[in-house]
């Protein structure tokens, strides 16, 4: 592969210094994340606690909210329960279990501060121990709707990419790397700079290091993204990687790292996005079919189904 040793730069390394990479491990993972393990923090560290609820899946943020509300549940039901069968006037359970339902929907009434009446504290112990409850109800409250404000109003660019980057036809008889990206949200983006970072190993003394060089692109910058946008990288005589071949590409376990910054016009902010590809993810001679067209009325359609499809040319 005809790389071009004096165009590298050694400040577009991304963080990660001159660190082969094995096994076809990315700098940044598809989704955007950084692919980085941390170890040797506390057991029990609260440091990343916030960052993880804002920035978790919905389903794993609903299960730890339902998660936790049963637990304190029924550990105030259990105190209520050890407190004696007569802290709770108006129960009407007979049973071990029937006692226990009525302690744990008591605990659901306080610790929400409904209180329907139905079943009220009875001596000093009942009467703090549900009072202490309706305070830390209060408390938790407040905290879970702070989580699902900062969860909703926290600013993101929501970005699809396609699947695969092409080696496809570019001008005149000539070839360039490419994919596409289009926003998956109804939301203006202006003012986008993206930027394509490729990395590769290279045996340099007898160590295998890691080289980083950025990509010239055909365009880096685009006022407003109406539709999608083809990221190319023309395969001229001043690119790095004109010679390149699958094989090649594998050896020296190359990937592309892209980052894309813009404004967000809803929330009046600057977002980001992230995604790399690896070598596998490249296809030689194909190119993308169109992914807009127009109706009869003239109006721009947008398929976004049809981000990753391609086709080979010969």
């Amino acid at each position: 592969m005809a790389i071009h040793k004096e165009k590298i730069n050694p400040e577009d390394d991304l963080g990660f210094g001159t660190q082969p990479v094995v096994k076809s491990q990315p700098v940044i993972n598809k989704d955007g994340s950084i692919n980085v393990r941390r170890t040797g923090l506390p057991r029990f560290s609260t440091a990343n606690n916030y960052h993880s609820l804002i920035t978790m899946s919905w389903r794993k943020f609903w299960v730890i909210v339902f998660s936790c509300y049963f637990i304190a549940n029924i550990i105030f039901a259990c105190i209520y329960i050890s407190l004696g069968t007569d802290v709770l006037d108006g129960r009407s359970g007979n049973t071990v279990f029937d006692r226990f339902m009525d302690a744990f929907f008591f605990s659901a009434q306080t610790i929400s501060t409904v209180g329907y009446g139905h079943i009220s504290p009875k001596g000093m112990a009942a009467n703090s121990v549900a009072a202490l409850e309706s305070m830390m109800g209060l408390l938790a409250f407040a905290l879970a709707t702070g989580l699902l404000y900062g969860r909703f109003s926290r600013p993101s660019a929501k970005i699809l990419y396609s699947d695969k980057v092409l080696v496809a036809p570019y001008r005149d008889k000539g070839w360039g790397l490419m994919f596409r990206l289009a926003n998956l949200r109804r939301n203006i983006l202006i003012d986008l700079e993206i930027e394509v970072v490729f990395g590769y190993n290279e045996e340099v003394n007898g160590k295998v290091i890691r080289k980083f060089f950025q990509l010239e692109l055909e365009r880096k910058f685009v006022s407003i993204l109406t539709v999608n946008w083809t990221v190319v990288h023309p395969l001229d005589e001043n690119s790095p990687l004109k010679d390149m071949t699958q094989e090649e590409l594998e050896a020296k376990q190359a990937s592309l790292s892209v980052i894309l910054k813009t404004f967000d016009d809803t929330f009046s902010q600057t977002v980001h996005s992230r995604t790399s590809y690896i070598y596998s993810d490249v296809v030689w001679g194909a190119k993308f079919v169109p992914v807009f067209h127009r109706d009869e009325d003239g109006q721009a359609i947008l398929d976004m189904s049809k981000i990753s499809t391609y086709e080979i040319v010969h």
